[in-house]
């Protein structure tokens, strides 16, 4: 999570449909997966932790993010919620990246040192932004270096020394329409500079609402099989087990 769209969003996080649709698709990716705690990556404000502390997929949640002010604890619903700048934690069963190794000059690097903390069988959870066609002014203001396709992060995921277990693409609902608007505004400002601008931005309750239900029709029905394209890319990998 950047923590520029916090800035933007404030309070209004909890309830705004990207993060709402992406959390609930974020639970339903990991299945039935059950852990001690979760490490997790970029965490910003922690939204994607008290998710999965709220789901009972885990009980302790590290938030870990270097650009905090402070290092804290706070008590989620009886659980453990820790914001700490660094850690040298190891042996996880779980880590999440969410949409952060596009923020890295190095994923590969960046992800391998993460992989080591794994234990055998542990896994790692990654979202990123997808398809580079549709660069755009929102990717410069998060300070992105590339957006992914399923192949391309795949083989990232390979060289870090973890297998996928499974990739799928999301908010295919909003792609076609997104996608267009992009391409037609590129190629407007071609001879100029994109600019920097989040696309982010809070919506009256009625459409909020809206597109928040249109994606979890999505979830429930194209997002396990999706293979082809969206706005969004989850991959769950893998640490192989020693024999």
């Amino acid at each position: 999570m950047d923590l520029k769209e916090v800035e933007i969003l404030g309070d209004n996080i909890q309830d705004h449909w990207y993060y709402v649709s992406k959390a609930r698709a974020m639970c339903k990716f990991l299945n039935n997966i059950k852990v001690p705690e979760v490490l997790d990556v970029g965490a910003g404000s922690g939204f994607f932790s008290r998710q999965l502390l709220d789901s009972g997929i885990c009980d302790i949640a590290y938030c870990i993010d270097p650009y905090y002010e402070e290092e804290k604890t706070e008590n989620h619903n009886g659980k453990e919620l820790h914001f700490i700048k660094a850690t040298d934690k190891s042996c996880q069963k779980l880590i999440l990246m969410m949409d952060v190794i596009e923020h890295v000059p190095d994923d590969v690097a960046f992800i391998e040192a993460y992989a080591k903390r794994l234990e055998p069988g542990g896994k790692i959870l990654i979202t990123v932004p997808a398809f580079q066609f549709i660069w755009s002014g929102h990717d410069v203001f998060l300070e992105h270096y590339r957006r992914y396709t399923r192949q391309m992060l795949d083989t990232v995921v390979f060289k870090a020394g973890l297998t996928p277990v499974k990739s799928r693409y999301y908010f295919a609902s909003l792609f076609p329409v997104v996608a267009a608007g992009r391409i037609i505004k590129n190629s407007l400002r071609s001879h100029g500079k994109l600019e920097s601008k989040s696309e982010l931005t809070l919506y009256p309750g009625w459409l909020n609402r809206a597109l928040t239900t249109l994606h979890d029709i999505e979830r429930h029905t194209l997002f396990e099989m999706n293979e082809a394209f969206g706005l969004s890319l989850f991959c769950l990998c893998e640490k192989a087990s020693t024999t």
